[in-house]
């Protein structure tokens, strides 16, 4: 997952929303977002090749999502950034004991940003920071930067979002705002090490690429009547859509 929106206690109605874009090689194994057969009352896509996921959700109420961090060549840590998800949305641990603990040990992971949370509270924790810390209400957008920096993207996500919501809470309309594919320009870039042609590939909100790209748009949220939804849009190389998963709990 490279890109995530939170609106967290801010959106009438609805006590949390997830928006997030999973970028990753189109030919990494991967199944579509269904529930868990091994961590019954989980709902999220899953990474078969590692075993995680990039965004998921318990019927407890427990959900999180994870981005990559980049700066130079992509590198990973003993232990998939996807369990980071995995972990605690089957897990029982209060949501501020796991992201301290994550913090201490952030160094096992490849670099990353992890949102999570329950009904009660939403946290966040970077392998960029020696510190978790608590979000206040309002919209939170990572993208693959450290936290703090916020890459074209990600404001453009932000804005889109904080827009769309004014006037409609449309599921397909604010699905829609993930496909976004303007190109910033090459001033606004940042630099991560990966040379100006790689920087402008990544750098939309949508990524349409024949190897790595945005593989699936995800929206997951709450409701005031503690109902939850999923809804995942698939894409194949070149951005070509293949499907779309819907999943109430």
């Amino acid at each position: 997952m490279c890109l995530i929106l939170l609106a967290w206690r801010t959106v009438p109605g609805i006590p949390w929303l997830l928006l997030g874009n999973r970028d990753e090689f189109h030919a990494r194994p991967t199944a579509t977002a269904q529930a868990w057969t091994d961590a019954p009352g989980v709902v999220g896509g899953r990474d078969l090749q590692a075993g995680g996921s990039w965004l998921a959700f318990s019927r407890k109420g427990r959900y999180a999502a994870v981005t990559n961090v980049r700066a130079g060549p992509p590198h990973s840590g003993a232990r998939s950034r996807g369990a980071l998800v995995a972990d605690f949305v089957r897990g029982l641990a209060p949501p501020a004991q796991y992201v301290e603990t994550v913090a201490l040990r952030r160094d096992d992971y490849g670099p990353f940003n992890l949102v999570i949370g329950d009904a009660s509270s939403a946290f966040a924790v970077s392998s960029t920071l020696d510190a978790a810390w608590r979000l206040d209400p309002g919209i939170h957008v990572f993208s693959n930067g450290p936290p703090g920096v916020r890459w074209p993207k990600a404001q453009r996500l932000h804005d889109a979002f904080a827009a769309t919501v004014r006037t409609t809470r449309d599921d397909a309309a604010l699905l829609d705002l993930l496909g976004d594919i303007t190109q910033p320009v090459d001033a606004e870039l940042p630099d991560t090490g990966v040379g100006i042609e790689r920087e402008r590939l990544l750098a939309p909100i949508f990524i349409r690429g024949s190897e790595y790209g945005t593989r699936a748009s995800t929206l997951a949220c709450a409701r005031a009547d503690a109902s939850m939804v999923l809804i995942e849009r698939r894409f194949a190389a070149g951005g070509t859509f293949v499907g779309e998963t819907r999943l109430e709990v």
